[in-house]
């Protein structure tokens, strides 16, 4: 959602900042704006729409100072515009940047309109700055402001704020939204996340919840949620500055559905023998508490709801293990019956995930064997507070729509999905032997399948005056339609939508004519025939079908179904995976010709950190 950048040093900061919210654009945003502490007090910019703006209004207005915060600003209270732009200040003397929701806001802003205070914006943001200047205003120094501050706050949020009476100093406070502290020589640094950071420095701090944190040139202090002085260890991050650049690629997108035949063998890489899954890979112990699993409920949001989709079928079919997959947003609010030894399993790209985090928190209290995180992101909130963990190992992901992520989120989950069944003893040492040398297939597999790319570029055609897509599955590929439809709707702003095949006589096929494409997913498996016969459906009614199929398929189906993308999906089990593959390119290559801004789709954010 919203990115934070902060830094206190011996230069001015300016580039620093700026080059900070380049790399924070992926989070998605609406509008930026910069703060300084300068020889004339606390000076800002703001401005509505794309950080280039902000640096526009800096060449015409330049500002210069050695201590500074900026904000990349996606809506939540109030419309985007300049006024609702961060940062925020109050009587010109304190600026304050945000991520996060204050629930109790209309409360506090009475009580603060009372007192005097005046709001120029329909922000919740607004009302934390002029808290905290009453507070500093009675007497305390800005780090016991916040502090003091923070309890009165419900909600999720960070934040970080400047005085123009405490040069070179930043408080920042993490309570539900993510916040890093980088370390440098007489320099230090806030962030959202470790990205914006990582051309000034490779060692960080994460902050944990309920932190608040003081920082100037010759260190930090940081007090946890009970006020006591903490000490949170130092860690260096093994990423370099360019691992988020897009290089040669015409997106970050585009740059990481090619990554994926990498990234999936960075997931496998140590895990698996020869023949069968490595012991303990989901952490220290993990297989002595794997082995008493007898049900798994999966919790994820948006894409990575999918993937637990899918994990749900192969659990159930491979494992023989139940499976139960729910949106987090849904399972937060509700009070879930638990049998004895079922394991949660909760998904997250980023691993702050607000509902994601939320539920997996809401676990922890209900009787669960344990917890386990499918994650890509290390030390992040979601990792730090399961049992049991699987890193993706997918790199960064920068674009807004997941691509390598699912993939890599698909992978971990088999080989939860084969550790379960080796423990359980549910398959035969020759079956389980079959599937790994399959998975050791997985990486040329979504190499061939990236090889489709100019025939698909040139499919991509027949959608882009399309304002309907409707995507077909069964079974495991009900899912990887959903995840499809999801693509499409996500960058092209083509409506779309999933359902399984079985249903199109149950209401979808209403809407089923020339004008409507329909995409059937067609893996080699025993529903075949039934996907078929559906696909004839949809063509007596003049659809337009377009089939991705694995080759193996090719037998029954025939061009009166319709367009066939052909490709060896490598069986059942790695199926999904590279079916998946291209339909990714086939969104892409759509949104490419409609015009769309496919790295920062319109409304939407990376990391979703707020309800």
């Amino acid at each position: 959602m919203c990115g934070i950048v902060g830094a206190t040093t011996h230069r001015d900061v300016t580039d620093i900042l700026i080059s900070g919210l380049n790399a924070l654009e992926y989070r998605g945003y609406d509008s930026a704006g910069i703060a300084l502490q300068t020889g004339a007090g606390l000076q800002r910019l703001r401005t509505k729409g794309k950080v280039r703006d902000l640096q526009a209004l800096l060449e015409e207005t330049p500002l210069a100072g050695d201590c500074g915060i900026a904000h990349t600003r996606w809506a939540t209270h109030g419309e985007p515009s300049t006024k609702n732009a961060h940062p925020h200040l109050s009587s010109g003397t304190i600026a304050l940047v945000h991520n996060g929701i204050i629930e109790n806001h209309d409360e506090l802003r009475e009580e603060l309109r009372a007192a005097g205070y005046r709001f120029d914006s329909e922000t919740d943001t607004e009302v934390m700055v002029h808290l905290i200047h009453s507070l500093v205003s009675e007497g305390n120094d800005l780090f016991g402001a916040v502090r003091l501050a923070a309890p009165r706050l419900r909600g999720a949020f960070a934040i970080a704020v400047l005085s123009s009476e405490e040069p070179g100093v930043i408080v920042g406070a993490r309570f539900g939204s993510p916040m890093v502290l980088g370390i440098g020589f007489q320099e230090h640094y806030l962030a959202s996340d470790v990205h914006p950071l990582l051309a000034v420095t490779n060692r960080f701090i994460y902050l944990e919840e309920g932190d608040v944190v003081r920082l100037d040139t010759e260190g930090y202090r940081i007090r946890n949620r009970d006020d006591e002085p903490a000490a949170r260890p130092v860690r260096e991050a093994d990423l370099a500055a360019d691992s988020v650049q897009r290089g040669t690629y015409r997106h970050y997108m585009q740059k990481e559905i090619f990554e994926q035949p990498h990234a999936v063998a960075e997931t496998l890489e140590g895990r698996i023998g020869s023949d069968h899954v490595l012991p303990n890979i989901f952490g220290v112990g993990a297989d002595e508490i794997l082995r008493q699993v007898r049900q798994v409920h999966i919790v994820a949001c948006g894409t990575s709801f999918h993937a637990g989709m899918v994990a749900r079928y192969q659990l159930e079919d491979l494992a023989d293990i139940p499976c139960m997959t729910e949106v987090a947003s849904e399972y937060r609010y509700r009070n879930p019956v638990v049998p004895d030894h079922t394991l949660f399993v909760a998904i997250s790209q980023s691993g702050e995930t607000a509902d994601t985090l939320a539920a997996l928190r809401h676990a922890r209290e209900n009787g669960y064997l344990a917890t386990l995180a499918i994650c890509n992101v290390p030390e992040s909130s979601i990792v730090r507070e399961a049992e049991l963990v699987l890193m993706t190992r997918a790199g960064p992901e920068i674009g807004v729509a997941s691509t390598k992520a699912f993939t890599t989120q698909l992978v971990a989950l088999q080989l939860l999905v084969l550790e379960l069944a080796q423990l359980s003893g549910q398959v035969s040492t020759e079956q389980l032997a079959q599937w790994i040398r399959e998975l050791n297939r997985l990486p040329g597999l979504i190499q061939n399948a990236l090889d489709l790319d100019a025939k698909i570029e040139l499919l991509a055609e027949n959608f882009v005056e399309k304002h309907h897509a409707l995507f077909l599955g069964r079974g495991s590929h009900y899912p990887v339609a959903m995840e499809a439809a999801l693509k499409l709707k996500e960058i092209s702003y083509i409506h779309a939508e999933a359902y399984p095949a079985g249903e199109l006589k149950h209401g979808p096929l209403a809407l089923v004519d020339y004008d409507m494409p329909v995409i059937a997913v067609a893996p080699n498996n025993r529903l075949l025939e039934k996907l078929i016969s559906n696909i004839e459906e949809v063509r007596a009614r003049g659809g337009q079908m377009y089939v991705f199929a694995d080759a193996d398929a090719l037998g029954s189906l025939k061009e009166r179904h319709g367009q066939i993308i052909e490709l060896e999906t490598g069986g059942t089990l790695l199926a999904p995976v590279v079916l998946t593959v291209p339909l990714q390119l086939l969104a892409y290559h759509v949104a490419v010709l409609r015009g769309t801004d496919i790295d920062q789709p319109r409304n939407l954010a990376k990391s979703v950190t707020v309800e």
